[in-house]
């Protein structure tokens, strides 16, 4: 996982021990409810083999509007994936028909006309105070080129790569997207609502429906952000690509943290709890956190930001033929720094070469990348990339094991077929 910044990591560090001491409120749930959370997620489950959930052939996916097209994604309960083959023609950002679609449960249809957001809580210094969608509309507005990704991207190469068993939707590495979002930034809303001096928690809530797992119901989704982060560079977006946010990625208004995991990112945003004590949710309790050995037993404090990967823009066993040349392209993104460096190996890491980057490197956004190759012999081949950000760090040729298999970082190895 990237460095934090000496903010971040000392807000993590006092709220992993809040929640250890029982010094957190529960945020809408009985706190036992969120211990048997703990208690469950420190155990791994089985993980379906991403192999096991195809793309349908339907195309599509109740509870999710847009087409979900075959060559364009891979469903996986109530997620869809985008197959990374699918970017390569697409520039530096991803087209709203073929970003993921991340959902706990379905998109829910929210009407702009009559929608609102409602700022409360003990941390504002008055009442409660309401924002309709032209109000928030006429307020000076910002845009800024971030990826969102879901903190278990890669999660199935814990089993296929290092044999480990975890739980959770079997990602490949398309639960990602980067996309240039325009919106109003949440400080110049809080600031208008009277954030009080005393607030250190911020808790937005989506308006999609309340979550039932085994039995319990964890209520909307819903997750804590530092005062901190909250006021530094977070959006309140309402347009996509310069188009207003389609259904499934939130509209008519969502939140953008940049460079955090993707569950931070409140689709459907309809009311933020602004609060003068720390919050918990299952969103940072039993899940979002990492268990198993080397963690404690509470779990690693909340995640926040993502961490460093790469992916080819190729599908799995894609053919080359011998001793003609070919370009392989591919992306690169960290949640730590802008990424400083790629490379790749075409002969499964025995040899390494430096990949040339096609756009300037930024913070919170991801970089494209290609190099050539001509396959000199017949039989398989293993394609690897391997990124290097601005902070220091490097691709690993592991992962630590955690049991929810969230932030897989390591090398992944992109097999291939030379003809």
């Amino acid at each position: 996982m990237s460095p934090l910044p000496s903010s971040e990591a000392a807000y993590d560090r006092m709220r992993l021990g809040q929640w250890s001491r029982g010094r957190a409120r529960s945020a809408g749930i009985a706190r036992r409810d969120l211990m048997r959370l703990v208690a469950a997620a420190s155990v791994a489950a089985p993980l379906v083999p991403a192999s096991a959930s195809p793309a349908r052939a339907t195309g599509s996916l109740p509870g999710v509007v847009k087409p979900l097209p075959p060559e364009l994604f891979t469903v996986r309960g109530t997620n869809a994936e985008t197959n990374f083959a699918s970017l390569r023609d697409t520039g530096l950002l991803t087209p709203a028909d073929r970003f993921f679609v991340r959902n706990h449960t379905a998109t829910p249809s929210v009407d702009r006309a009559s929608w609102k957001l409602t700022v409360w809580g003990d941390g504002l210094t008055g009442g409660p105070v309401d924002f309709s969608y032209a109000a928030l509309r006429a307020l000076p507005s910002t845009s800024r080129t971030a990826f969102v990704e879901c903190a278990g991207n890669g999660r199935s190469f814990f089993a296929s790569q290092q044999g480990q068993e975890v739980s959770g939707t079997a990602w490949t590495l398309g639960a990602v997207g980067a996309a240039r979002w325009r919106g109003v930034r949440l400080s110049d809303v809080l600031r208008r609502a009277g954030i009080g001096r005393h607030a250190v928690d911020v808790l937005p809530r989506g308006l999609d429906d309340e979550v039932i797992s085994d039995g319990t119901n964890l209520g909307r989704v819903r997750r804590p952000l530092p005062v901190a982060k909250a006021m530094d560079d977070v959006l309140l977006a309402y347009e996509m690509n310069g188009e207003p946010l389609p259904p499934d990625h939130g509209a008519p208004v969502r939140l953008i943290v940049p460079s955090w995991v993707g569950v931070a990112h409140i689709k459907w945003v309809g009311d933020i709890e602004v609060s003068d004590e720390p919050l918990l949710t299952p969103w940072n309790t039993g899940l979002y956190r990492l268990f198993g050995p080397g963690h404690p037993p509470e779990g690693s404090a909340p995640l926040s930001r993502q961490t460093l990967k790469s992916a080819f823009e190729l599908e799995p066993g894609a053919a080359f033929a011998t001793r003609r040349g070919h370009r392989l392209t591919g992306r690169s993104w960290s949640g730590g720094a802008p990424v400083r460096s790629v490379a790749v190996s075409t002969d499964g890491g025995a040899h390494w070469r430096p990949a040339r980057l096609r756009d300037e490197p930024r913070a919170g956004s991801w970089v494209r990348w290609s190099v050539d190759w001509i396959p000199e012999e017949p039989g398989p081949a293993v394609l690897l990339a391997r990124a290097t950000d601005g902070s220091g760090r490097r691709q690993p040729d592991t992962t630590a094991y955690n049991t929810q298999g969230y932030l897989f970082d390591a090398v992944v190895r992109h097999p291939v077929t030379v003809t």
